[in-house]
């Protein structure tokens, strides 16, 4: 018997990969986060399954659950939205899972970020600008940061930043992150990404808080933050496709040499 941890994607049915819904069809015992996962993801459970949704659910009454199909030698579908590493809560399960000994898998998935990306038309490492992204979020009623992850120490890298479970914290990221990016920093606030009423909100840091604020955005949303998101962000082409960079698919040819005469 296994638990299959599996990634469901950001929303849209169809950005389930192909193994997660192969999985799913297969485990006679399926529970899903409702509160993010669609129920598109679900049509892929057998006619037979037993399909739960473990958001109104604690983490003993959805052990509890895992441990009944264990004794049943069933497998469990564990279906999280977005990529179950980012956010998803799976560390606890897995130290349960490993102390009961029971078997577990994880699929990956589609994260949020990335669908937000793709929702935007832009590409979060742009040469000149910046080649790195961090993905992190802020606290308020939720587990605090660990020490060196505040947004004020985060910003002076002036990644790209895809900030998640912040909207009750735009102040902070305004106050925090306006000295190293400036108030003239794109910011870009994807509602929901991929589902059917998803909304995109852009604005800058100095304009956050107000911007939102007459959006009616209060929840489920991601803050994209980075001189990336700039329509009229300037920056030289990567090496990559160069016609003088060289690499072991695109060797360097050497010039013909006439012979002598």
């Amino acid at each position: 018997m296994t638990v299959y941890f599996i990634g469901a994607g950001p929303g849209a049915a169809d950005l389930l990969t192909l193994r997660g819904a192969k999985l799913i069809a297969a485990c006679p015992s399926v529970l899903y986060a409702g509160s993010l996962v669609p129920t598109e993801v679900l049509e892929h459970a057998s006619e037979g399954a037993t399909v739960v949704d473990t958001a109104p659910l604690h983490l003993d009454q959805i052990m509890e659950l895992i441990e009944q199909a264990h004794a049943a030698g069933q497998d469990v579908a564990r279906v999280h939205s977005g990529d179950p590493s980012l956010y998803g809560a799976i560390g606890e399960q897995i130290r349960r899972l490993d102390a009961a000994g029971i078997d577990f898998e994880i699929c990956p998935g589609v994260p949020a970020f990335a669908a937000a990306s793709a929702a935007l038309g832009k590409e979060l490492t742009l040469p000149d600008i910046s080649q790195t992204v961090i993905i992190t979020r802020t606290s308020r009623n939720s587990t605090g940061m660990p020490e060196g992850e505040d947004l004020a120490t985060l910003g002076r890298s002036r990644a790209t930043l895809a900030i998640h479970l912040s909207m009750r914290n735009l102040a902070l990221i305004e106050s925090e992150l306006t000295p190293h990016y400036g108030a003239d920093c794109p910011v870009a606030v994807v509602y929901k990404v991929s589902w059917p009423d998803e909304r995109i909100v852009r604005c800058t840091l100095g304009t956050l808080r107000e911007t939102m604020f007459r959006s009616g955005i209060a929840r489920t949303a991601l803050v994209m933050v980075g001189h990336v998101l700039a329509d009229d962000a300037e920056f030289q082409d990567s090496h990559l496709y160069h016609a003088d960079h060289p690499h072991y698919l695109r060797p360097k040819h050497k010039r013909d040499r006439t012979p002598s005469q």
